[in-house]
């Protein structure tokens, strides 16, 4: 059978966007190489034109241009066709990418949204009532701190019988005792330099035979 009909044609796959893009970017850029030499050849016959006399040469000058004109104008409309195909090409291509960007993002907020289900589940941290009980528990040992730390901070050896207005007397008193001493210029008693008494001057010419050393000279 395969002799008679021969073999069936594998069917060539489609051609991706970038494959077909790039293809229109090909023919585009063919275009407009053709556009350039058909400016230039116009160039030329309009010099061509400006320096040869009216009459029958000027005349089959301007028909040469004219035809290579008309072939400018062709190019140019296919390039504006191509020029339309490649921004249709684009924005099928962002379509195309944004649908694969979306199911992306769904896919991975789902796979997210398991993972924190199953962590809920597994760790009995995350439960609430776990959770408001661990912060009560931490609360009452914060408060039986305090009062562990205000009942270590006692004094023993203070009066209870002293009081705000004993306090402020005692203060008015060393303020009054302080500008009286400054008054007399002798500053604060407790610090000024206690008064020694002099020492009585040893003769030293008896000390000197005592020791049985020479006379020292006496300035005079």
């Amino acid at each position: 059978m395969r002799r008679i009909f021969g073999a069936p044609k594998k069917k060539e796959p489609a051609p991706t966007l970038e494959q077909a893009g790039d293809r229109l970017t090909g023919r585009g850029d063919r275009l407009d190489e053709q556009i350039n030499k058909l400016d230039a050849q116009l160039v030329k016959f309009r010099e061509q034109i400006k320096k040869t006399r009216p009459g029958p040469g000027q005349e089959a000058l301007k028909r040469r241009a004219l035809t290579v004109l008309k072939q400018k104008r062709m190019y140019e409309q296919q390039r504006e066709t191509l020029y339309a195909q490649q921004f249709n090409m684009e924005q099928t291509r962002f379509t195309v990418e944004s649908i694969q960007d979306t199911v992306q993002t769904v896919q991975a907020l789902k796979a997210a949204n398991t993972q924190m289900k199953g962590a809920m589940k597994a760790n009995k941290e995350l439960d609430l009532s776990f959770i408001d009980k661990l912060q009560e528990d931490l609360a009452d040992m914060a408060d039986l701190t305090g009062e562990i730390n205000e009942a270590m901070g006692q004094s023993y050896a203070i009066p209870d019988d002293v009081d705000e207005a004993d306090l402020m007397a005692e203060l008015d008193a060393l303020e009054g005792d302080l500008a009286l001493e400054d008054a007399a210029g002798a500053g604060p008693s407790y610090l000024q330099e206690p008064e020694l008494p002099e020492l009585p001057a040893a003769p030293q010419g008896e000390a000197e035979e005592e020791l049985g050393l020479p006379a020292v000279a006496q300035k005079t």
